[in-house]
């Protein structure tokens, strides 16, 4: 592939980090980031930029566990009436 392609993937990346600092909604944020993540992975994967590669993967699965097996809106609810 053209390098240029995965250029514009690593701002990509970026640009869904940052935006998932604007939005309020906690499944909407990890969402978000989750996606500028994967990004990231495939940005530096081709460009072999292992620091990058690796805490955004390692993100990633964190944002999936919290995506798939805790229930964000009933503790986000909790923490704050806390």
């Amino acid at each position: 592939m053209n390098p240029s392609i995965f250029e514009w993937i690593g701002y990509a990346a970026s640009v869904f980090i940052v935006a998932s600092f604007l939005v309020n909604n906690l499944k909407s944020i990890r969402v978000i980031n989750m996606i500028g993540c994967l990004c990231f992975v495939l940005y530096g994967t081709y460009f072999q930029f292992w620091p990058v590669v690796i805490p955004n993967a390692l993100l990633m699965i964190i944002q999936l566990y919290f995506l798939f097996f805790k229930d964000n809106d009933r503790s986000s609810i909790n923490e704050i009436q806390s």
